[in-house]
């Protein structure tokens, strides 16, 4: 029950919860790099609406993640913005930085990118979205995308998101270990370069799709 009554369990809940939802960002990255690779992302989608009980059960696990995490994170926050951010131990290591200084905000906007990308390309609500199908009947998931990031402000949107979103990871993923009590003055640099890496190779990832779509480079 401490997990939930103490500052640190609700550190170490938020933090795992938070690296369970960068092993999703793994696999999404995964998925929409099929966009690449001629009627993959086609395919790759059509292979998850083949299994629509575990997509949605999917969907409501990592409801559950995000809620936690941002519950418990919008609580520690209010907590250390109250208290002396000297007396936790898990603090003790991680300098501030930019990134560290402003997670509650990035991640307040990336819960409103999450609920605009839900809308735009899950739900397809958005009017950008152009319905067409496969000869299959399948929808041609492609030409959605396509048509979507040809437009720059929607490109533009999405390039910013994913901005926020290694600057949320590159600290994220570094006070993952230090909560867990996994990093110290030694292994501190080795893991914010490695961390840090990480983080870019999801923006680079996340982001060349946008910029190659409205360059007309993949069309």
């Amino acid at each position: 029950m401490q997990l939930f009554s103490s500052t640190v369990g609700r550190k170490i809940l938020m933090a795992i919860t938070g690296q369970l939802m960068v092993l999703f960002v793994v696999v999404h990255l995964l998925g929409n790099s099929s966009i690449f690779i001629p009627g993959g992302i086609n395919a790759y989608a059509e292979h998850l609406h083949a299994l629509p009980p575990l997509v949605w059960i999917f969907r409501l696990v990592m409801l559950v993640f995000v809620g936690t995490h941002a519950c418990y994170g919008i609580m520690i926050s209010l907590e250390n913005s109250a208290a002396n951010p000297g007396a936790y131990a898990v603090n003790r290591y991680l300098k501030a930085t930019f990134s560290s200084k402003n997670m509650i905000w990035t991640g307040v906007l990336l819960a409103l990118f999450i609920i605009g990308h839900i809308c735009h390309f899950t739900a397809r609500l958005t009017p950008d979205i152009v319905a067409q199908t496969l000869p299959n009947g399948g929808f041609d998931v492609f030409t959605m995308v396509i048509n979507s990031f040809q437009h720059g402000i929607v490109a533009l949107l999405y390039v910013v998101s994913m901005i926020i979103l290694f600057l949320h990871l590159n600290h994220g993923m570094q006070s993952f270990f230090q909560t867990m009590g996994w990093n110290n003055d030694c292994s501190l640099p080795v893991v914010s370069k490695v961390c840090k890496v990480i983080a870019v190779i999801f923006l680079i990832g996340y982001s060349s799709i946008p910029i190659v779509i409205l360059a007309r480079i993949l069309t």
